[in-house]
């Protein structure tokens, strides 16, 4: 079992320490840059009273994409469909 690691997470204008998987690192940073770009874009197209209405709007965005997200990303059904092809390629050469 891994070590877990200490990190400093930034969510709007706090700052969190976590304990995540070294492997897991990377997602995470990629989610936290998303979730402070999209602040700031709401921040800048609507008037909030603080950093949580704007924090609530993104979890809101956030939480209507993911469903959206699993739909449109199959790639189950993109390798299932290569390996069909490959397949139909090798009947006909043998």
């Amino acid at each position: 079992m891994q070590e877990l690691i200490p990190i400093n997470v930034l969510i709007g204008d706090r700052t969190y320490r976590v304990k995540i998987d070294p492997k897991d690192e990377e997602p995470v940073r990629k989610t936290l840059k998303i979730i402070n770009d999209k602040i700031i874009e709401f921040k800048t197209q609507f008037s909030g009273k603080d950093m949580q209405d704007y924090i609530a709007m993104v979890l809101l965005w956030y939480a209507t994409q993911l469903p959206a997200l699993d739909e449109q990303s199959t790639p189950g059904k993109d390798i299932v469909e290569a390996l069909r092809k490959m397949e139909d390629q090798l009947d006909k050469a043998l």
